[in-house]
């Protein structure tokens, strides 16, 4: 079997540790880029972790390739236009160069794609730009653009591209996207994201990238509470039974969708070693018995609170829910499903008196 997996890098001894037990599975690893500010589509207030840390750990960790993560939905205007503001994060990408840990990066903002090009040619040269998955490429035309976008700027072109979220949910259209992408661009490989488990065609999806975004720049975060009052997650705790909807690809599943494409994203980096550990384990033995919501990082939040037998799901699942019409009001087989398998659990109030003083 090929390395089929792209996961999350932590520099932490525990993990890095387990990935090297699993590098016969590992594709590739993406990482964030630390830097004076936040470079990628995760929220971080105040850096954690140093940069030499993060090298010394991909040093450690040989075989699978290595991206950086630059997928912010979009920048202050003064790294795009300011030498010296942009000047640290080319020294960054340098200094990886030159200790071998990386070979490419996630962009989302083609405008930062762009200037790093103009400014350090010599860099973009020795780097793959793969499109990150918020580009959301969900047609063939859109792949093809994207590919011709990325010639032009001098990076290298990138040796997988990250499909749409939405097409883990329309095979019929996944294996034609697939088929038609093998004929045009050869060697390409073709990746889907698994187990992110947000709503399906989320509406809230691109103004909540921007609002992470904009909490980067400002060092202030309001997502968790926009979400919670008037987003996703206020809708998901009125009708949990829709997250049977989320385009999430169970580990049972995983075989289904490698028969199109050459490999399955994991996320869930802001969760920790713990959950990494888990889902990662639960991917290479294609089966996980608990709780589904223990593998899903955007629904992480639900996972103490409700109990989703993921053993309970039909081996069929993806093939059914790829035939759904999104006619809710008329079918009501997500929501009799999601009573079937799903049970609240009781609320657990955390013993912190080892740690009050």
């Amino acid at each position: 079997m090929k390395p089929f997996l792209n996961v999350p890098f932590l520099p932490e001894g525990r993990y890095i540790d387990f990935l090297g037990h699993c590098v016969a599975d590992l594709d590739s690893v993406h990482f964030s880029l630390l830097h004076s500010r936040a470079l990628d589509s995760r929220i971080r207030i105040e850096p954690v972790i140093v940069q030499a840390a993060i090298i010394a750990g991909l040093e450690r960790l040989r075989g699978p390739r290595k991206y950086a993560l630059l997928n912010s939905r979009f920048y202050a205007p003064d790294l795009l236009t300011d030498h010296g503001v942009i000047e640290p994060l080319l020294r960054s990408l340098d200094h990886c160069l030159d200790r071998g840990v990386i070979d490419g990066i996630v962009y989302c903002d083609h405008y930062l794609l762009q200037v790093i090009a103009d400014h350090a040619p010599e860099i973009a040269t020795q780097l793959e730009a793969v499109p990150s998955v918020n580009t959301m490429l969900d047609s063939v035309r859109k792949i093809e653009a994207q590919l011709a976008y990325i010639g032009e700027t001098g990076f290298r072109l990138p040796g997988k591209v990250i499909l749409d979220r939405s097409l883990n949910r329309d095979l019929d259209e996944l294996a034609r996207i697939c088929l038609t992408i093998r004929r045009s661009v050869p060697g390409l490989k073709l990746e889907v994201l698994a187990n992110e488990g947000c709503l399906p065609y989320c509406p809230f999806k691109l103004s909540h990238d921007a609002y992470i975004a904009l909490a980067n720049m400002e060092g202030r975060d309001q997502t968790r509470h926009l979400n919670c009052d008037i987003g996703c997650m206020r809708l998901l705790d009125e009708q949990p039974y829709r997250l049977l909807q989320s385009p999430f690809i169970r580990p049972e599943d995983i075989d289904l969708y490698l028969y199109h494409v050459d490999t399955i994203k994991l996320c869930g980096r802001t969760l920790g070693p713990d959950f990494l550990i888990n889902a990662i384990t639960a991917y290479r033995r294609r089966r996980y018995d608990g709780n589904l919501l223990d593998l899903l990082d955007a629904m992480a939040w639900l996972a103490d609170r409700l109990h989703v037998d993921n053993s309970l799901l039909s081996f069929d699942f993806a093939n059914m829910l790829s035939q759904c019409d999104s006619r809710c009001d008329r079918c009501g087989f997500c929501r009799e499903l999601f009573d079937a398998i799903a049970h609240p659990l009781p609320l657990l109030i955390k013993d912190l008196r080892a740690t009050a003083d």
